[in-house]
């Protein structure tokens, strides 16, 4: 059997297995509740909570298409129980096994155009083959051409009873917005540290692996608050660690496969820059750079550490080398020099120009 990529293996089945967006499942579960369970139709006082059509808009990895299953897969299900699937009917199993006929998921990236929707639109028109609802997931729905958002429109306008829409999207500003006004809209938010924490080691231990906190942390922040990405990376670590016995995910390993920065490389540059340094820290900048250092990464691992030393000195008001305004000075110079470096023909020079125009602002 193929290994299965720890991110599909534990995408959420239930939603009390989903992290973050509560305010997300508790509206989807209410909706679910008023739809009466299989043997049991809702009353005339429950009913009309469920929409016919979704908006879920948010990063990337925040957990929409996830919550877009689910909610196709508790509508369909056979032997469910209060708001959740019992994942063991032919409707769930179909649903996790990627094989269901009445759940459609289109890709907007790459269907984007009207004959694609207009094959939709035709489509729609048919009863489910076995469940109750067909449910249509649009993945990257701002991705459609107008023409292609035009003729979904006119669906969402007057969709047949047994039809559930759900449209996903990472800019949600690139939408029109007729078909947001048409959709029941829902604002995912980036995971905390802490939870995508706590999700990695939940699947650590299954995985029967050990890890240091600080290297999960390590993850979490890196991530950007996307669970996929975190989820991801510890799936290399794992691979990477894969035949040591007893072998610990480290935090330094982490920082050689993600090829992070560590601190101290950091710090040390920025101690030229107190001392006012120029000679030394360009010197500094060439060494790192002939011992491998990626000066992009570098370059968003110093804005970072400014941007720490500006925070601290303002909130604690202690003395850390630097005067507020000369931090601000400092962190506007940097932030520049992350855009021109990945057009820079040699690496070095977008941070030699930018520690030049800090030490000598009068040459500017």
């Amino acid at each position: 059997m193929a290994n299965v990529v720890l991110y599909r293996k534990y995408r959420p089945q239930t939603f009390a297995e989903v992290v973050g967006q509560e305010h997300v499942v508790q509206t989807l579960t209410n909706a679910i509740s008023s739809e009466g369970l299989p043997a049991q139709p809702a009353t005339q006082a429950q009913a009309g909570l469920l929409s016919h059509a979704y908006l879920f808009a948010g990063p990337r990895g925040s957990g929409k298409t996830s919550l877009a299953r689910l909610l196709a897969k508790s509508l369909n299900c056979q032997g469910r129980k209060n708001r959740e699937p019992c994942n063991k009917c032919s409707s769930c199993l179909e649903i996790n096994q990627g094989n269901a006929i009445d759940l459609v998921e289109i890709d907007a990236a790459s269907n984007r155009g009207i004959d694609e929707i207009r094959e939709l639109r035709d489509g729609i028109k048919f009863a489910p083959t076995k469940s109750k609802y067909r449910v249509f997931i649009i993945d990257e729905a701002h991705q459609l051409t107008k023409e292609a958002a035009n003729a979904l429109l006119k669906t969402l306008e007057e969709p047949p009873s047994h039809a559930i829409f759900v449209l996903a999207t990472t800019e949600i500003h690139k939408m029109i917005p007729t078909i947001i006004s048409r959709c029941q809209r829902f604002d995912f938010r980036k995971l905390t540290a802490s939870e995508i924490v706590k999700q990695l080691e939940n699947i650590s231990q299954k995985e029967g692996v050990k890890a240091e906190k600080a290297a999960l942390e390590l993850i979490a922040v890196n991530s950007q608050g996307a669970a996929r990405d975190a989820i991801g990376m510890l799936d290399q670590a794992i691979t990477f660690c894969t035949g040591a016995k007893d072998k610990e995910i480290t935090v330094q390993e982490i920082r050689d496969l993600l090829g992070l920065v560590e601190a101290k490389v950091v710090s040390q540059f920025v101690e030229h820059l107190k001392k006012k340094d120029a000679k030394g820290a360009i010197n500094y900048l060439n060494a790192i750079y002939e011992k491998g250092t990626d000066l992009e990464v570098f370059a968003k691992a110093l804005t970072n550490h400014l941007r720490d030393i500006l925070v601290f000195h303002i909130t604690q008001e202690s003395d850390v080398g630097f005067g507020a305004q000369e931090l601000q000075r400092m962190l506007k110079i940097f932030l520049q020099v992350q855009s021109q470096m990945k057009y820079a023909t040699i690496p070095q020079l977008p941070l030699e120009l930018a520690i030049v125009e800090f030490l000598n602002p009068e040459q500017k």
